[in-house]
């Protein structure tokens, strides 16, 4: 009877179970019954699932071009199972350098290579794989950066203009200032206290900024650059580059304009007029082929609807009033001052301004007639360069000679100078805003006025560094900068983001500087068009050396000071010039002791002793403190006998940088083997070189920074694509303690970290 109950009650509760059981949303598939005599037993079989892993998004570290880097990807598996397998697709800006894998405890990873030329933003899309079962498909997205950044102009962190060499400015209607720069677009957002600088690192096609325009909101912004038209649509965060590709005349930008009541973009090249109404995805261009008097466009404008286009050429002024189907020229026959226009303005009346090399020609009948007006109307000067009419009628020309300023419709002009506070008297461009301020873009700094051009405020950059033509660098060992530049010896002491200037105020004999060289007692040595300037106080003041101490000339190229007792060598343009007390006098070397040539233009010792000269006639070599000196050419293989430069390297290998080449010798000058285009260097050109420790030779070029690692053989060349300051760099200099590359460049220093 207990048995009966004991099956009973187990019956029961199986039977319950399989009720739970199929009321679950569960993975058992399969339930069974097996009857015994006794019992019945409830067995289930599961039938496994593998849910698909989960891929996550990532944003790497940035790297930069041309550079490889290995990304780890992201992903989870519910199940914990590992990655065996994973895919890379949509690859933007970069380069698969070896495929995805994934290793035994299931990590996967990609390794790639920034495009070549390429920097801005990068991505590739990702999936992972569990055995067969395959992730959603994630995305990677990081920056591509330029490997050298050019210092001032390439830092964001300006509290000043890049450049005060000013081609354009403007202002949007919330305030924001928008100056073109020979060095980056420099905008502001508190009315010019500081400004924030957008070069190439942030999309633009080159930092020679010739004009800007803006919407009103200030979010779109149109760059005219040296290379292309650079759209931003995010108030100059990032910009994206138009160019021929698009359907451009020329890469030459000289000026855009935009109508505001369709987003038609007209855009100035220097092969025609180039227009866009898709936002600037594709362009058609317009040539003399249309009417225009010259391919070569260097302003556009249109009338108050934006029916009629004006399109300032070097052959007169075009116009249209068929969007640009075709034109009809006006030129002196019509009373243009001349037929090189250079800008063009029209009022809300219609009154056309365009400004020519002769004058600014005014008229009031849409182009049938002009009357020019001239200097004799009070131009500053007759070469118009932009013309710019206020809401309430006031006229301002832009002149070569000042800004002029009519109250009166151009009957009479009162011209504003520096003497009334403009930077230069070349002004390029002027805007005036809502409230009536007055912003002038000269060839010094940007001028603003508050008072109706009464007086002027100036604003120039504080980076101190002057004019950005840097031939020569020297770093100490606290990494301090200091640039030889054609407006003086820079100084950085917080790497390179602001530099005080000396100039002939300090002491400088001039403020043409080629040469800079760090002795071992801290003085600082700088070669000037003026003499040998000597700083012993850390470059407060300085002691100028010249033909009175015995220098050969008072042009100094460049100079160098022996480690030990810190003689000096001061190569010149009438000699090289030795000193054995400080600088107090010199004795000078020239041809009669052996000498190529006595224009000279760099010096060097090796751990002997034996001093080196680069000169003009070859390279010459002493080996007894300069009493006499023989003289390698290209006899002995140098690739030319005009030698900029020369370097010794540690096992002291010679190095001349020539008019024909890189020459090396491994035999104390005896003989030299010529390093050319042919080995990959970017110019034959060589103004500078520089060798590392573990031999790497740097060397640079009229066409960029030609680097080998293998003594030699072999170069590879960077160059503005790597974001070198300008395609010719001046010389090289290597400080190892921080793996940093410094290269002087015509547009300030450019640097990779490494």
């Amino acid at each position: 009877m207990r048995n009966k109950f004991k099956q009973a009650v187990l019956i029961i509760l199986s039977f319950a179970l399989s009720i739970i059981i199929s009321s679950c949303n569960s993975e058992i598939s399969r339930v069974t019954w097996k009857t015994t005599p006794t019992s019945k037993v409830l067995r289930t079989t599961p039938t496994p699932t593998n849910s698909p892993p989960l891929a996550n998004s990532i944003s790497p570290d940035n790297f930069e071009e041309e550079t490889q880097t290995t990304i780890t990807l992201s992903y989870f598996d519910l199940e914990g199972d590992l990655a065996t397998a994973c895919n890379i697709s949509g690859e933007n800006g970069i380069i698969i350098n070896a495929p995805c894998t994934c290793n035994i405890v299931g990590v996967c990873s990609v390794e790639i290579i920034g495009a070549i030329n390429y920097t801005g933003p990068g991505s590739f899309s990702y999936t992972v794989s569990t055995g067969t079962v395959v992730s959603n498909t994630a995305l990677a997205t990081f920056e591509i950066e330029s490997e050298y950044i050019s210092i001032p102009q390439n830092l964001t962190s300006y509290t000043s203009l890049a450049n005060n060499e000013l081609y354009g400015a403007s202002v949007d209607n919330i305030g924001n200032i928008y100056v073109g720069t020979y060095s980056g677009l420099s905008i502001s957002n508190n009315g010019g206290i500081s400004f924030s600088n957008k070069t190439t690192a942030q999309g633009l096609g080159d930092n020679n900024i010739l004009k800007v325009h803006t919407d009103p909101s200030g979010r779109n912004v149109y760059v005219a650059t040296a290379n292309g038209l650079s759209i931003s649509c995010d108030g100059g965060i990032s910009f994206s580059n138009k160019t021929t590709a698009q359907g451009l005349g020329s890469n030459s930008v000289k000026n855009v304009f935009v109508n505001s009541l369709n987003t038609t973009i007209y855009v100035a090249t220097t092969g025609g007029l180039a227009i866009s109404g898709d936002s600037g995805t594709s362009f058609s261009n317009k040539t003399t082929v249309q009417g225009l008097g010259n391919n070569n466009t260097t302003g556009v404008y249109l009338n108050a609807d934006g029916s009629i286009i004006y399109a300032a050429t070097s052959g007169g002024l075009s116009i249209s009033t068929d969007g640009g189907g075709s034109f009809t020229n006006k030129t002196t026959a019509q009373g243009l001052g001349s037929n090189s226009v250079l800008g063009v303005f029209i009022d809300p009346t219609g009154v056309i301004y365009a400004a020519t090399i002769g004058g600014l020609s005014i008229s009031t009948n849409g182009g049938t007639s002009f009357i020019n007006r001239t200097t004799a109307q009070g131009l500053g000067n007759n070469m118009v360069n932009n013309v710019y009419v206020d809401i309430s009628g006031i006229i301002y020309a832009s002149t070569r000679a000042g800004l002029s300023i009519s109250t009166n419709g151009g009957l009479s002009f009162l011209n504003k100078t520096t003497a009334n506070g403009l930077g230069h008297n070349t002004v390029m461009e002027t805007f005036v805003d809502s409230s009536g301020n007055i912003y002038a873009a000269t060839q010094w700094g940007l001028s603003i006025s508050n008072d109706g051009g009464t007086t002027f405020s100036n604003i120039v950059t504080n980076q101190g560094i002057g004019p950005y033509y840097v031939t020569d660098i020297a770093l100490d060992a606290s990494n301090n900068i200091y640039a030889a530049t054609s407006g003086g010896l820079a100084i950085s002491v917080d790497g390179g983001n602001n530099f005080s200037n000396r100039t002939t105020a300090q002491g400088l004999g001039s403020n043409t500087v080629s040469g800079v060289h760090l002795g071992s007692s801290g003085s600082i040595y700088v070669a000037t068009g003026g003499g040998l300037s000597i700083s012993t106080d850390n470059g407060v003041s300085f002691s100028n050396k010249t033909t009175a101490q015995g220098l050969g000339s008072n042009s100094v190229r460049n100079v160098y000071t022996s480690i030990s007792s810190e003689y000096i060598y001061a190569a010149t343009s009438g000699g090289l010039s030795i000193s054995t007390n400080s600088g107090a006098t010199f004795s000078n070397k020239t041809t009669a002791q052996g000498l190529g040539h006595n224009d000279t233009y760099d010096v060097c010792l090796d751990s002997f002793g034996n001093i080196y000269v680069a000169n003009y006639g070859g390279l010459s070599i002493s080996t007894d403190g300069g009493t006499s000196f023989t003289n390698k050419t290209t006899a002995q293989g140098l690739g030319n006998n005009w030698v900029f430069a020369v370097f010794i390297d540690l096992e002291d290998n010679i190095y001349a940088a020539t008019l024909g080449g890189l020459s090396i010798s491994t035999d104390n000058g005896i003989s030299f083997s010529n390093k050319t285009t042919s080995q990959g260097l970017g110019n034959d050109n060589v103004r500078g070189v520089y060798v590392d420790s573990s031999g790497t030779i740097y060397a640079a070029t009229a066409a960029g920074l030609s680097i080998s690692y293998d003594g030699g053989s072999n170069f590879i060349n960077k160059s503005t694509d790597q974001g070198i300051g300008t395609i010719s760099a001046n010389s090289v200099f290597i400080m190892e303690s921080s793996n940093t590359i410094y290269v002087p460049t015509n547009y300030g220093i450019s640097v990779h970290a490494y």
